[in-house]
């Protein structure tokens, strides 16, 4: 298809930390005495954190406060970013460092694009820091997905037009800011179930056979 560029979700497709998320927002729901689950927990997927916060309270009968929420947003942070500390290059599938490699090996250039702020946090957990030719994340965007300024911003770090550029995601909010930006979408994971995306991958390697189309 000659794509210039892929770029890629961090959390669902380059690793996994739904646990740890799951975890502490667990925690949180349960100190404010809010209803969280496994399912409310997938809904989270690629949003910031004050957008999950808000679909945690739609079950909650009381209302808080803004300074209460800025409290449970930053406590959900600081649990989150101590579970990463136990993140290390071994929770990293073989398979996706291989993927990459050959991605590189053919001159496709290659970006992380995440609504998370650890995003850098976690590529340093996995020893990926300078692996991607571009990272953009929460700090560097003003609205989350499936606004597609995240991609846009990794599109033009770059300096390859979008139509030019493959995603890699693995929410359905991800995927839908990938069509808004204009770039073709291969779906992965939970994504595949929504039929939204041009390409559905079983496995990350999967890109490879797309690329050398």
């Amino acid at each position: 298809m000659g794509y210039k560029a892929v770029i890629f979700d961090l959390d669902g497709v380059i690793c996994h930390t739904d646990r740890y998320h799951y975890s502490a927002w667990k925690e949180i729901a349960d100190e404010i005495g809010v209803y969280f689950d496994e399912k409310i927990n997938n809904n989270l997927r690629g949003i910031s954190r004050k957008e999950s916060l808000e679909i945690i309270l739609r079950n909650y009968k009381k209302t808080l406060t803004q300074e209460q929420k800025n409290y449970y947003l930053s406590k959900k942070n600081e649990l989150y970013k101590d579970m990463l500390k136990s993140l290390s290059p071994l929770d990293i599938d073989p398979i996706v460092l291989e993927t990459i490699k050959k991605i590189k090996e053919a001159n496709i250039k290659t970006a992380i694009a995440s609504s998370s702020r650890n995003a850098k946090l976690i590529l340093n957990q996995l020893g990926l820091e300078k692996t991607f030719d571009a990272v953009v994340d929460g700090n560097d965007i003003r609205r989350s997905k499936p606004d597609p300024e995240v991609f846009l911003k990794a599109s033009s770090f770059l300096n390859i037009p979008p139509k030019d550029c493959l995603v890699v995601e693995d929410a359905e909010s991800g995927v839908r800011a990938a069509h808004a930006a204009g770039m073709d979408c291969a779906a992965i994971g939970d994504a595949t179930k929504y039929n939204l995306a041009k390409y559905s991958l079983i496995h990350l390697s999967d890109l490879l056979n797309i690329l050398s189309a």
